[in-house]
């Protein structure tokens, strides 16, 4: 009935058939005089999604999340993954060969300088670290009285004989409809942003900042409409794309160049070399930017200067357009997911439905709305114990049949030309216990305090992040990663430089989008998250307020299920929230879908009573 067309289920490959590879590498690294090694989940730019010539450390140790790192040491070895991927690392990789550990907490420089012996040789590849994180390598090999070395070329790719070729995407260009302003404009900002750092040019090592600033879009890596690209942008005189031109189409090609010159990516650094002879300032992003760079600049005599990238928060901050069209982005979604919910109601008490049936389908719906581009990443449908798996990843080996009794976790999204989309519903199969419905009503109001806060100008998503966790840490129970990540305007599904957590340095500026997205996780019981899209706005006046505040407002527009709410634990403010809420999802969708699903409709966002 269904089928998906832009995810696979196929089981990647793991566990102890690939310890072969392992040993071959540990022969590689003796051959080339070293004792150990470090291999990122990263490519030359930092992204999140990479293309499979990149996927390095799924290929030697099976774990496929989009966040680790490996150690190998001719002794012993590593990976190192977050709370996010505990469990994954533990099911994907032999652990007979590996040792799975914290990348947060301790980080893995703390296990270096434990394991690392007077002497060794740790070889890094300085294309796949940024500078800091170089930089702590290279301290925790100095407290072990080891040494870091930079290699010429990674010898993983040695040994990995079937390595894919890099990606040939086609470049596509963003009209004015959907970024809502020009390339000239976009670089009118950042030359004043380069004027402010008093540098002599910016390197735009981030593909996302390139695509942003020149209207482009392109198919290098999976669900992100990304060119990998890089670019040049000198205070004075025609910025340089460095970008394959087998990727582009003259129409793309007469684009670009109407605003910058056109060039291959392996001359970057010939150009940056010259640059840098005159003893110049350039600017590099410190989160992508690769520590290869520094060293190439500070070598030919340049000034590396490491910092934000000032078209990070420039892109961050949405237009009128982008606004606009994300919302109606948002207002197509409804329609498939609320079809997509109306399914599942009715298909899944039969028992017959798996996991993977409800990504095909919930796929399918938004193929059906003709707009569909991709799904914003791999969709996470997890069914009782699957569904603690916090970034759970169906296959046909893993695929678990829904029964009566389970809570079913669907995270997804949708790219759509206008826009970016990203939702978490948890649904109830049959009839939820009483520890099932005191656990959803905490993620709830954890995620109506963020959705209703009020916050002053220049507040941080670390400051608004306990608001989700409060009512969790009232029973003493908590959820292992961030509240909410940025979006991006039919770009990345999670965009810096803002985000709802511990760690969210970056204010919250009008016209940002991010995710609201509290949960909790039972291990080896049921998960339960609730997602939504949020747009920050400025908030109603405020009587003798002293400075401007902020607030959100919701874009996503799918109902929360009713059936999982403990109505005497919300408060009078709360349940008018929740009905407010359905009473708008019900407004925008209604009219669009059909009588069976109107039906469906009118019963899952009926007010909620005391």
């Amino acid at each position: 009935m269904f089928e998906a067309h832009f995810q696979t289920f196929d089981e990647p490959e793991s566990g102890v058939a690939l310890t072969a590879r392992l040993s071959a590498f540990r022969e590689e690294l003796t051959r080339r005089k070293l004792t150990g090694f470090v291999v990122p989940r990263a490519d030359a730019q930092q992204n999140e999604y990479v293309a499979p010539s990149e996927e390095r450390l799924a290929w030697l140790t099976g774990f496929t999340g989009s966040a680790g790192l490996a150690i190998v040491l001719s002794r012993e070895a590593a990976i190192f993954v977050d709370g996010r991927y505990t469990l994954q690392a533990a099911k994907q990789v032999d652990t007979k060969a590996w040792n799975v550990e914290s990348l947060i907490d301790p980080p893995p420089e703390s296990w270096l300088t434990k394991h690392l012996a007077a002497g060794d040789r740790l070889g890094f590849d300085p294309w796949l670290h940024t500078f800091a994180a170089a930089e702590r390598l290279a301290a925790a090999c100095a407290k072990a009285g080891a040494e870091l070395v930079a290699v010429d070329s990674n010898p993983l790719d040695s040994v990995w004989t079937e390595r894919p070729a890099p990606p040939l995407g086609a470049v596509s260009v963003h009209g004015p409809q959907f970024s809502g302003e020009s390339e000239a404009a976009k670089l009118g900002r950042i030359h004043q942003e380069i004027a402010r750092l008093g540098v002599e040019a910016l390197v735009l090592s981030d593909s996302h900042a390139v695509a942003w600033t020149f209207n482009i879009r392109g198919a290098d890596v999976s669900h992100t409409p990304l060119p990998l690209s890089y670019a040049l942008v000198p205070r004075d005189g025609r910025p340089v794309i460095f970008i394959d031109h087998r990727k582009l189409s003259n129409s793309a090609r007469n684009h670009l160049e109407q605003a910058a010159d056109v060039a291959e990516p392996d001359t970057l650094t010939a150009r940056l070399t010259e640059l840098s002879k005159s003893g110049a300032s350039i600017a590099l992003d410190s989160a992508t930017a690769a520590d290869a760079l520094s060293r190439l600049i500070t070598a030919a005599g340049g000034k590396p200067v490491r910092g934000n990238d000032p078209v990070s928060l420039l892109k961050a901050v949405k237009n009128a357009t982008e606004i606009e069209g994300t919302k109606t982005a948002h207002r197509r979604d409804a329609v498939a997911l609320a079809r997509f919910l109306a399914w599942i109601d009715r298909e899944a008490p039969s028992g017959a439905l798996t996991e993977i049936d409800t990504v095909e389908a919930l796929e399918s719906f938004r193929r059906d709305t003709g707009a569909l581009k991709d799904v914003s990443f791999p969709t996470i449908a997890g069914t009782g114990p699957n569904g603690a798996i916090v970034h759970y990843r169906v296959t046909r080996k893993t695929n678990r049949r829904i029964a009566l009794g389970d809570l079913l976790l669907i995270d997804s999204g949708a790219q759509y030309e206008d826009g970016t989309t990203d939702v978490t519903r948890t649904i109830a199969i049959g009839a939820p216990t009483h520890e099932m419905r005191d656990r959803f009503t905490r993620v709830l109001r954890g995620h109506i305090a963020i959705a209703r806060a009020l916050f002053p100008d220049g507040t941080t998503g670390a400051q608004i992040d306990t608001l989700a966790r409060q009512y969790l840490w009232q029973a003493g129970i908590d959820f292992e990663h961030g509240t909410g990540h940025g979006v991006g305007s039919y770009l990345s599904v999670h965009e810096g430089p803002a985000r709802i957590s511990k760690l969210g340095t970056a204010p919250l500026r009008r016209g940002m989008i991010l995710s609201n997205e509290p949960g909790y996780y039972k291990t080896d019981g049921f998960g339960i998250r609730i997602e939504n899209l949020e747009l920050v706005v400025a908030a109603a006046d405020i009587a003798g307020a002293e400075k401007p505040v902020n607030t959100f407002e919701t874009l996503t527009l799918a109902p929360i299920d009713r059936r999982l709410v403990d109505l005497n634990m919300l408060s009078g403010d709360e349940l008018s929230w929740f009905n407010d809420y359905h009473a708008k999802v019900r407004h925008a969708v209604r009219s669009h879908v059909d009588e069976a699903t109107k039906l469906w409709l009118d019963d899952a966002t009926a007010p909620l009573s005391a």
